[in-house]
């Protein structure tokens, strides 16, 4: 059984195509979905119903702060760029979909291999602080005994992991390149975000997940980059209403990947 793991979606269903389609390609028969499936991108009601469906076929689903924002409306002390983009977004969504949003859980866990699934950290889910570094990762892995965490929030990939003594690392990891997950340690990846990437790349970020078939096999993880069309995106952007500012700002950061 092989999983895909897709985080921060952020409504751009160009990107999430993309994803679907290699994930589909790779073999991948199960989804977890890590948050952030709405903000920032055109068609935000299109990927949640992709979402809703990919639930409805056993997918696990956890809540982003878009989400979360989205769901609850928009709030007076919010940045005006903020609140202009949750209040389009719910404009753009029926009830059905905002309820979705509403009930999702902040984190779940899974079948293969003892995985805890959460959108910011393990250590303070509502808080939605960043994975930045060794620390965080090892704070949020201290949370729970999960042998794998996978979060989102984070919209660059990487893994780090934990030895039973305490000993921490991490890798950036190289893109279609799989690599074992030792059962010793716990582990933590962030597999990057689909619809925003953030590392100079604006390739769609996605991961897969081979879960260890004996005690003596190590489960192993797949980072993938997927090209998709970032000019078609952009496009769909430029045709909302939203404040032209907010979409020349979004509009960069998806064909330079900032």
């Amino acid at each position: 059984m092989r999983w895909a793991f897709i985080t921060d979606i952020h409504a751009n269903r160009q990107a999430f195509e993309a994803v679907l389609a290699d994930a589909r390609a790779q073999g991948a028969t199960r989804y977890a979905l890590l948050g952030d499936f709405v903000g920032y991108g055109a068609d935000p009601a299109w990927v949640l119903g992709q979402v809703m469906a990919l639930a409805t076929d056993g997918a696990i689903a956890v809540q982003g702060n878009h989400d979360e924002a989205v769901a609850q409306g928009s709030m007076p002390g919010m940045h005006p760029d903020a609140r202009a983009v949750v209040d389009w977004t719910r404009a753009q969504l029926n009830e059905d979909q905002l309820r979705f949003l509403a009930r999702l859980p902040m984190q779940a866990h899974g079948e293969p291999g003892h995985c805890l699934f959460v959108h910011a950290n393990a250590f303070d889910p509502r808080g939605w602080e960043y994975v930045l570094g060794r620390a965080e990762a090892v704070r949020s892995m201290h949370a729970s005994p999960a042998r794998l965490q996978v979060c989102g929030h984070m919209h660059e990939p990487m893994l780090f992991h934990l030895s039973g003594t305490g000993k921490a690392g991490d890798f950036r990891p190289v893109a279609g390149v799989p690599m074992p997950l030792p059962g010793h340690r716990q582990w933590l990846a962030i597999p990057g975000s689909c619809g925003q990437p953030r590392d100079g790349n604006p390739a769609a970020c996605y991961a897969l997940f081979d879960p260890a078939k004996s005690e003596l096999d190590d489960a192993r993880i797949t980072f993938q980059r997927v090209a998709y069309d970032v000019d078609a995106a952009c496009a769909a952007l430029r045709a909302t209403d939203l404040p032209p500012a907010i979409v020349e700002r979004l509009t960069r950061r998806l064909s330079l990947g900032e």
